[in-house]
């Protein structure tokens, strides 16, 4: 089926946008039946491509044929350790060229790859290692030291294998730890045979999503996903070519970047550059220095971008093409206009997710075009749960009205689900239109825009979205929760004018014996042991936490008050607010708040 000829051809734009969908629909059963493994799928890019540059990064660059050598030598040395098919490794690196080396390394042998977030440390990394059982851990020279504090406390007894950094400034061998890079010296770089042998339905990545409640949970992203992701992005979007450099900055243990950035260049022999951490102030000089044609943002990105002075360089450059999620709908018209992007594909979709959209049509304002069987029911805004009828069938939304949204379970469009099965059941609902259906809770509010076209609106549940990431406030309390001078605490996000998302905010009953907040002593703390996009915004003291009859948190109620004192059903409560460039939460003063009001500080 031919896309080009569908949309030449439809004489209606309803027949049109049912062409796509259908189209959409048969190129995913294509791909997804003719895919062959990730990395039989990146040998046969090698092949096609061998001599076009594959990634860039700082001043190295490597092609397809030579990333696929590498990538060869590392199977080969894992696999004479006794790694391989049925092991899980963990890759814990932060963004640079050896991330994606290792990772599809990995895959060769037929082991899985654990993804761990980089600014995971503490309780949370040992939780993330122990919970898939990981035979080893490939870990970047600059991680060493956060690994090395949770070694102790792991379930399992993991190798260690190191990956220098070529930043560091150090020309010592790493101590105590294997040098891979200097172990994997003499193996071969050609093909394995046995990479024809690993099954397109096996498990290839666990990539960790906060998912709506408690620690991470490791999302199963099995070989057919990821080979028929990079083949239906191909030929659905036709955008990235073989000419085109796609810049990110976004980590690669994320779903956007990996899926949208790594995988999409696949398809076409295209480029990916990537780089370390993201800077606002280097962004342009950096697509400019890449000659970067397309890049892949989350929302926060994008204003981040806009809070920066104008400059030359906001013109300077030949991006034609932008794709990613959360980018409001008040920045869209400024965000194109100001850098000149023509074109915008916004997408919206999750790890664990059975369900996708794509801006195909270049629409504004939207998370594009629904690709599955879909439905937006009405909940109640009380309980967050579904609206059922008399029938005990779930309600369909009007169209602009905020809705949760399903995905349709099906043979095409399963839910795989994530390592800890228990986990699964509370993510499906069953029976939900008709006796025997199955749907994916996605967790999210979106309004229906028509002809298939949605908008996001808010995260449900346990779960909220700041800087990009989703962070649960189960594994936020349960930190908390361990200082010693707090007794009970409740996490839950608030909104910040002139931000993407909702920032982090705790509620806390401080111990008996305890007169006021530690407010020096609980931010550090906080920062050592959670991701700094993690780390709360905003502290109230409480005297008592109030709970529902089934001993759930009445967060509602504290969400709708925010941090808005006047507005407290206890004028004693106390807010504290850790702001930007500071070391410490500081009392939130009627100065703080109005400026806060007015959007002028940049978190």
């Amino acid at each position: 089926m031919n896309l080009v000829s569908i949309l030449t051809n439809a004489p209606s734009p309803l027949r049109l946008i049912n062409g796509v969908r259908k189209a959409a629909v048969t190129l995913t059963r294509q791909a997804v039946k003719g895919a062959v493994n990730y990395p039989g799928m990146v040998e046969q890019a090698a092949a096609m491509y061998a001599d076009n540059v594959l990634i860039k990064y700082q001043d190295r660059q490597l092609t397809y044929a030579g990333f696929n050598g590498r990538c060869n030598q590392i199977a080969r040395y894992l696999k004479a350790q006794g790694l391989g098919s049925g092991d899980v490794i963990a890759l814990y690196m932060e963004n640079r060229l050896e991330y994606l080396l290792y990772m599809t390394a990995i895959t060769k042998t037929g082991a899985v790859a654990a993804l761990i977030n980089h600014s995971q440390q503490g309780k949370v990394l040992t939780h993330s290692i122990n919970l898939v059982s990981a035979r080893a851990v490939i870990a970047g020279e600059e991680l060493l030291e956060p690994l090395s504090a949770v070694t102790d406390s792991l379930d399992y007894p993991a190798d260690v294998f190191a990956v220098p950094d070529p930043e560091s400034k150090s020309n010592e061998l790493i101590s105590g730890y294997v040098n891979i890079e200097q172990a994997l010296r003499d193996y071969s770089e050609d093909n394995l045979p046995e990479v024809a042998q690993i099954d397109a339905d096996s498990p290839c990545l666990y990539i960790y999503t906060s998912g709506t409640t408690g620690l991470p949970k490791a999302a199963i992203q099995r070989h057919k996903k990821l080979a028929g992701l990079a083949t239906g992005l191909g030929m659905l979007s036709g955008a990235v070519t073989s000419r085109d450099t796609v810049y990110s900055t976004l980590p690669l243990y994320h779903g956007t970047a990996l899926f949208f950035s790594w995988l999409s260049v696949f398809a076409n022999g295209a480029t990916l550059a990537i780089r370390r951490k993201f800077s606002a102030s280097e962004f342009w000089q950096d697509v400019i220095d890449y000659d970067a044609t397309v890049f892949v943002y989350v929302g926060e990105l994008c204003r981040y971008l806009l809070n920066q002075r104008e400059s030359p360089l906001d013109r300077q450059h030949r991006v034609h093409l932008v794709t990613g999620n959360g980018l409001r709908p008040d920045l869209w018209d400024e965000f194109k206009s100001r850098f000149g992007i023509r074109e915008i594909r916004e997408f919206y979709g999750s790890s664990e997710g059975n369900l996708a959209c794509y801006n195909l049509f270049n629409q504004d304002k939207t998370m594009g075009m629904v690709l599955g069987s879909y439905a937006v029911v009405k909940i109640d805004t009380e309980s967050e749960e579904p609206v059922k009828d008399s029938n005990g069938h779930l309600i369909r939304c009007d169209k602009g009205e905020p809705g949760l949204l399903l995905g349709r379970i099906t043979r095409v469009t399963p839910f795989d689900g994530y390592t800890d099965e228990e986990k699964n059941e509370s993510k499906v609902i069953h029976d939900a239109f008709r006796s025997g259906d199955a749907w994916f809770n996605t967790g999210d509010l979106v309004k229906e825009q028509g002809w298939r076209h949605l908008q996001f609106v808010d995260r449900l549940g346990d779960t909220y979205r700041w800087k990009g990431e989703n962070v649960s406030t189960g594994e936020v309390e349960m930190i908390v929760n361990q200082y010693p001078r707090i007794r009970e605490s409740i996490a839950y996000g608030v909104e910040i004018p002139d931000t993407n998302g909702r920032a982090g905010m705790v509620a806390v009953v401080l111990e008996e014996n305890e007169q006021s907040l530690d407010a020096g002593g609980l931010y550090q703390y906080l920062k050592a042991e959670l991701p700094s996009y993690a780390v709360p915004v905003f502290v109230r003291t409480l005297n008592s936490v109030s709970a529902t009859g089934t001993f759930k948190y009445q967060r509602n109620h504290l969400k709708k008050q925010g941090y808005d004192k006047s507005s407290f059903d206890d004028s004693s409560d106390e807010v504290y607010v850790a702001l930007p460039g500071s070391d410490s939460y500081c009392p939130l003063t009627d100065e703080v708040f109005e400026k806060l009001k007015q959007g002028e500080y940049r978190f």
